[in-house]
C-alpha cells in the first residue's frame, strides 16, 4: 500500500503528538527523582542521587517491593498453569458451551479494577469468610493473568494447528512426550511472552490490590499511592515511581519480543 508524503507526514506527526503525552510525564517523573529541590522546581537547577539513597534505604519501600515481587510471580505461576490449560481445553476441543467459556475467560480484563475488587472482596470476606493477605492478592491478581497467557497460548495453538501432535503420537509417542518434546518447545515463546507481559500487569495493579490486600500487607503501587500527599516523602515517592517506570520497561520489552517472534513461528 503507497500513501502520499503529506499523509505520511500528517502520521507522523499523530504518532509524535500520542507517543509525546505519554512519555513526556514518564520523563519527567523519572528526572524529578534527580532533582535536589524538594519542591520540585522546574526546570530543575541541581541534580542529585540522595533520593535514591534514601529509597534504597527505606525498609518500607523495600518490604513494598518484595511483596510486589513474590505477589507478581505467584500470580504469574498460577495463570500460566491455568492459562495454558483453559487454551488447551478451547483451542483443541469441541465441546457445547465453548465460546461462552472463551468469553468468561477474558470478560474479567476488560471490567473496570474497582469493580474487580469489589466483587472479590465481598466473595472472600463475605462468602468465604477469608481474611485478606497474600493469598487473596495473589488471585486477584491472577484473575486478569489468566488473560493475557490464555490469549497468547490459544493464538499460539490456533496457529500451530494439530498435525505435528498427531504425526508424533503416530510414530509411537505418548501424550507426555508428544507435548514435551513438541507441543512445549513450539509453545514455550508465547507462554514466556504471556508470563511476561501478565508478571509487569500484576507487578503495576493496585485498584484490586487495594481491596485484596491484607493488613500490613503494601505493594509498591500501593505504597506510591499512601504517600503520595504526605510530607518530606515526595522526593522518594518519585524515584519509587521512576524505578516502577523502568523495571516495567523490561517485561514489556521482551514480552513484545518474543510476541514479535511468535509470528514467525518461533524461530529468532
Amino acid at each position: 500500500m503507497t500513501i502520499s508524503r503529506g499523509a505520511r507526514y500528517i502520521l507522523a506527526s499523530l504518532m509524535g503528538v500520542g507517543l509525546a503525552f505519554i512519555y513526556i510525564p514518564l520523563s519527567v517523573v523519572v528526572i524529578n527523582s534527580f532533582n535536589s529541590s524538594k519542591t520540585f522546581s522546574w526546570p530543575p537547577t541541581q541534580f542529585t542521587t540522595q533520593w535514591w539513597v534514601k529509597a534504597a534505604a527505606n525498609e518500607g519501600v523495600r518490604s513494598a517491593l518484595r511483596w510486589s515481587l513474590l505477589a507478581g510471580a505467584l500470580a504469574t505461576a498460577v495463570a500460566l498453569v491455568l492459562g495454558t490449560a483453559l487454551a488447551f481445553a478451547v483451542a483443541r476441543y469441541t465441546f457445547f458451551g465453548r465460546d461462552l467459556i472463551s468469553l468468561l475467560v477474558v470478560l474479567p480484563i476488560s471490567l473496570p479494577g474497582v469493580v474487580t475488587g469489589i466483587a472479590l472482596n465481598s466473595a472472600f470476606t463475605k462468602g468465604l469468610g477469608m481474611s485478606t493477605g497474600l493469598l487473596t492478592i495473589v488471585i486477584g491478581h491472577a484473575t486478569f493473568c489468566i488473560v493475557i497467557v490464555y490469549n497468547n497460548a490459544f493464538a499460539r495453538l490456533k496457529r500451530m494447528g494439530s498435525s505435528l501432535q498427531e504425526a508424533s503420537m503416530d510414530l509411537g509417542a505418548n501424550g507426555i512426550t508428544t507435548f514435551r518434546l513438541v507441543t512445549l518447545p513450539n509453545l514455550l515463546s508465547a507462554l514466556v511472552a504471556g508470563g511476561l507481559l501478565a508478571f509487569g500487569l500484576s507487578f503495576d495493579e493496585i485498584v484490586v490490590t487495594t481491596f485484596t490486600a491484607g493488613p500490613g500487607i503494601q505493594t509498591l503501587p500501593v505504597w506510591i499511592y499512601n504517600n503520595l500527599f504526605r510530607p518530606n516523602q515526595a522526593p522518594i515517592v518519585n524515584v519509587v515511581a521512576a524505578v516502577l517506570v523502568l523495571l516495567s520497561i523490561v517485561p514489556i520489552y521482551l514480552s513484545q519480543r518474543l510476541s514479535q517472534d511468535s509470528a514467525t513461528g518461533g524461530r529468532i
